[in-house]
């Protein structure tokens, strides 16, 4: 199949799905987590747990790389307002490079599913892995297009990450922080070349050190 004809497949399902087999089952409150900034050269991977209520699940939240800067601007003010519980957390670019980027991602969702202000009965988690915690649970590839909560999560994830790399931009000027957020992009590589890492880069990765 090819990925425009799944990408459009995975536009019309029900996005409410997932959190429905888990509230049928009694399992109440449903969290959505993701992570944002795995592959980036520099600043921390960030994770957002987000539990939604059940009447936002048809305002067009969707994976947050499908959406342009003012859109997830947009439906992150909605998600914040409306949402029942959100938690954010960071895992920075030292820790990355002692314990690598896989378990930096799962360590900041389970870190972020932690801070949480409820307990959830369930959670939803995008990607291959489950958590290391003891709530039922369900990983899903490509979960942030098949799951509203999880689409939210990254919705929020992604805008925190975004302001944080633009003020993180102003402490090192060199590097262009605010353009592309740490991202491995050809000017990302170039001014690396040329100043080398600041403290925020992730050393382990290939094209830093």
């Amino acid at each position: 199949m090819s990925k425009a004809l799944f990408d459009n497949i995975q536009e019309h399902l029900d996005t409410w799905y997932y959190e429905r087999l888990f509230k049928e089952q009694g399992l109440w409150p449903i969290v959505g987590v993701d992570e944002v900034g795995r592959g980036c050269l520099a600043g921390p991977v960030v994770a957002a747990a987000v539990a939604l209520p059940e009447d936002i699940s048809h305002l067009g939240i969707t994976d947050s790389k499908k959406l342009t800067p003012q859109k997830r601007q947009e439906l992150d003010k909605i998600i914040r307002k409306r949402a029942i519980a959100i938690s954010i957390a960071l895992v920075p670019s030292e820790t990355i490079d002692k314990i690598n980027i896989l378990n930096a991602s799962l360590l900041a969702m389970e870190q972020a599913i932690k801070k949480l202000s409820i307990t959830p009965k369930a959670i939803l988690i995008d990607g291959n892995k489950t958590l290391n915690l003891e709530i039922a649970q369900r990983a899903l590839v490509k979960g942030d297009s098949l799951s509203c909560s999880i689409a939210a999560a990254s919705i929020v994830a992604k805008v925190y990450r975004d302001n944080l790399m633009i003020e993180l931009a102003k402490k090192y000027p060199h590097y262009g922080f605010e353009k592309h957020k740490g991202y491995a992009t050809k000017s990302h590589r170039e001014t690396i070349k040329a100043f080398g890492p600041c403290p925020i880069h992730r050393m382990s990765f290939r094209g830093v050190s």
